[in-house]
């Protein structure tokens, strides 16, 4: 099979088309041929630094929408035809920029025949990030208030809609460009960060979505209200600080995860979650999805096609 691979950590460069055996499916797994894959700012990073992933040659991607080419023993969700959309176990069950991916049948879920494969590939990772940010960690209830900066990025749009769904008063950070679209996915406000401290722009909020870190998480204690939530995507300190004002602060890793998945689909077929794609590249350029990614001038997703 083809895929994109590296022997090197280093720039969108070091990224190359190889030929590799195709995965076997293990018990409780499923083989995907994979029609599209998506591209998160996690592959990138991985690309230039060891990180969780120390071990080279590395096949990228956790993100992959396509169609079950065979079955382990065990499964009972799927059967080869069906297609599927999921997210591989972040961070060691990576490889899905190839032509077949390999991973656990509960990670997935079956796509929803409103959406093509360009359009499912960009859900999984980002989708599954906002939701167990949103539901699982902070428990957001109708009516509360949530903060989502960079609420025009690949996790940002997607919680945008995901906490609209859960009924809550939606406010998103996002340069002025970005404030129409923002607001076409839902958002009650939105703060232009370039031109406005949202520390003066927002108070009184239930939980903070940061994807961010550094100033941004440390500025974001401020405008929660006593014993609000912060969910950060990035590891930070600010303990002491949120302790004296009651704040939950919870770093999170995403987790593949079934229920989460379904969810999600069940969203794309109520109309309330749509991906946003920015590009969508064969997966051969695989390097130039890499290059505008790093860019962090992308509105909502980019994907790789697969022939």
């Amino acid at each position: 099979m083809r895929a994109i691979s590296q022997s090197v950590y280093g720039g969108p460069e070091v990224l190359q088309e190889v030929h590799l055996p195709r995965p076997v499916a293990g018990p409780s797994q499923i083989v995907v041929a994979v029609r599209a894959a998506g591209v998160n700012p996690t592959d990138w990073k991985h690309r230039g630094d060891a990180m969780f992933l120390d071990r080279l040659p590395l096949v990228l991607g956790w993100d992959v929408s396509g169609v079950v080419e065979s079955v382990g023993f065990g499964v009972t969700l799927f059967k080869p035809g069906d297609e599927v959309f999921g997210m591989l176990p972040y961070p060691y069950g990576v490889g899905s920029h190839a032509e077949f991916a390999v991973g656990p049948a509960r990670a997935f879920a079956h796509k929803p025949r409103d959406v093509d494969h360009v359009q499912a590939a960009a859900l999984p990772l980002a989708a599954l990030t906002a939701r167990q940010a949103l539901v699982d960690t902070a428990d957001v209830r109708p009516g509360q208030r949530v903060l989502i900066h960079a609420a025009a990025g690949g996790v940002g749009h997607l919680a945008v809609q995901i906490a609209k769904s859960l009924g809550a008063y939606v406010i998103g950070t996002a340069s002025a460009a970005k404030h129409d679209f923002v607001r076409g996915l839902g958002a009650d406000e939105v703060v232009d960060y370039r031109t406005v401290d949202f520390g003066d722009a927002v108070s009184e909020v239930d939980m903070v979505l940061d994807p961010l870190a550094g100033a941004t998480r440390t500025r974001s204690l401020d405008v929660l209200r006593r014993g609000g939530t912060l969910v950060s995507l990035l590891p930070g300190g600010e303990a002491e600080k949120a302790a004296a004002r009651e704040i939950r602060v919870e770093n999170l890793l995403v987790e593949a995860d079934h229920a989460g998945m379904e969810a999600i689909a069940d969203l794309v077929r109520a109309g309330e979650l749509r991906a946003h794609v920015e590009a969508a590249f064969p997966l051969a350029e695989a390097a130039k999805a890499h290059a505008l990614g790093e860019t962090g001038r992308t509105t909502g997703k980019l994907v790789l096609v697969v022939a």
